[in-house]
């Protein structure tokens, strides 16, 4: 059974940053488009960063310049590097694993921003 284990959630002041990481098993890894994804309290789960196995990257507007998607396939792991955090990045923030048909996703992590 495929498994997604985030880890890395926390309480941050705001401006602060926080890394994330999604360790996968039980998947040939390296041939799937990794991403992160977050779902704040009564709104719709949304991309935050995707990155593919020639390691594209793509980002939603609100945390380009700020958020970093990296993955190592030795580790079958991959990590959102998050700077300057504001309140509006609270949230839940789920990995998923995709490729052709299949589509995995973690349980989540919590990370909220606030003084």
């Amino acid at each position: 059974q495929v498994q997604l284990v985030e880890s890395g959630g926390d309480l941050v002041q705001p401006g602060g940053s926080l890394r994330l990481s999604c360790a996968a098993s039980r998947i040939t890894f390296n041939i799937y488009v990794m991403g992160w994804y977050r779902q704040a309290p009564g709104k719709q789960r949304e991309l935050v960063a995707t990155i593919t196995s020639s390691r594209d990257t793509n980002y939603a507007d609100s945390v380009k310049g700020r958020f970093t998607i990296s993955r190592d396939n030795a580790k079958n792991t991959v990590y959102l590097q998050m700077n300057s955090l504001k309140p509006e990045d609270t949230a839940v923030y789920y990995c998923n694993a995709r490729m052709r048909i299949y589509d995995y996703w973690g349980q989540g992590t919590q990370v909220t921003v606030s003084s």
